[in-house]
């Protein structure tokens, strides 16, 4: 289905025009629905189209889209007062500040404004919809949509609705994504951190514990996954590894290796902070490899690299 027919032609609202907010309307517009984007910032707003054309300009030359750019780029449009920009739209992602007074004060304005079916999505990278979403008579129709960063490159999006949160709006919002092309993870509860980043939690978690005992170096642990896990992770998820990683699959694993994963698991105070000594200790390994003022750079090789893989996932597809 063509995310044309899901919304019946009517628009899409990005809030927030920062990187990510950009990245959702190159998301959008790429999937051939017309686009508004507000932000509060006059001067985030004016610098939006530019950011989007430079992203664009990066997919176009790796192959990555299927119309020209300048047909893209005219469906997105900056419109600098927020009900202009909800005016007739069907559904909104709000990618703005990481704060719950900041979002609630958003979906009360837009509470305000009497749009009778307007669904909101929200970018959040962890705070349930609950904390900012209910006792509205729009609370039905507002949910979490987090993506990765960026959405336009990585594709996968984590509905998590709060308890006001109706079938029908996590329904549509399913059709949505999927037609743009997103991969969708419907999280069936509200938890804090999601899915996504629950994992990286852990898996971050015993990073930083590593380098506190000396165990090994901060490049040692991008190293292991760089060039040993996150080559199957590129292309399959943690239980299709160990189902093939053992002769007879998944509960052969859990007989085999269950006993070890559980000590280990059980060695770890769960508790433990990042403190002050451990994040510069981190820090200085770092910065041995990235100068502060290499960062940007670096984002853009991230970037650059994301589309190559981009172009073998597309090529493999098709194999």
């Amino acid at each position: 289905m063509k995310a044309a027919d899901v919304t019946g032609g009517r628009p899409v609202t990005v809030i927030g025009a920062g990187l990510v907010g950009a990245g959702w309307a190159i998301v959008f517009a790429r999937a051939g629905l017309p686009v508004r984007m507000f932000d509060v910032s006059s001067q985030v707003l004016e610098s939006a189209p530019a950011l989007v054309a430079q992203q664009l300009d990066g997919l176009h030359a790796y192959g990555l889209l299927k119309e020209p750019v300048e047909v893209i780029r005219a469906r997105i449009s900056v419109v600098p007062e927020l009900k202009q920009a909800l005016d007739g739209a069907c559904y909104a992602q709000e990618s703005v500040l990481e704060k719950v007074d900041v979002k609630r004060q958003l979906v009360e304005k837009i509470d305000s404004l009497g749009f009778d079916d307007l669904i909101i999505g929200s970018s959040t990278s962890g705070i349930p919809a609950s904390d900012f979403g209910l006792n509205l008579r729009m609370s039905p129709r507002i949910l979490v949509a987090h993506p990765v960063n960026p959405p336009y490159l990585v594709p996968i999006v984590e509905l998590v609705g709060s308890p006001q949160t109706s079938t029908a709006t996590l329904a549509f919002t399913e059709q949505l994504m999927q037609a743009a092309d997103m991969s969708v993870v419907r999280v069936n509860k509200e938890t804090e951190g999601f899915v996504l980043n629950r994992l990286q939690a852990v898996l971050l978690r015993e990073a930083w514990t590593l380098v506190a005992e000396g165990v090994c170096s901060c490049e040692d642990i991008d190293k292991t996954i760089r060039d040993g896990l996150g080559w199957r992770w590129s292309f399959m998820g943690p239980f299709e590894t160990i189902d093939l990683n053992a002769p007879q699959g998944v509960a052969d694993y859990a007989a085999r290796f269950g006993p070890l994963f559980h000590r280990i698991s059980q060695s770890r105070d769960q508790s433990r902070p990042w403190d002050e000594a451990l994040v510069k200790e981190v820090e200085s390994q770092r910065r041995q490899f990235v100068k502060h003022d290499e960062l940007n750079a670096r984002r853009a090789w991230r970037d650059d690299q994301l589309m190559k893989f981009a172009v073998h996932r597309e090529r493999s597809a098709t194999d």
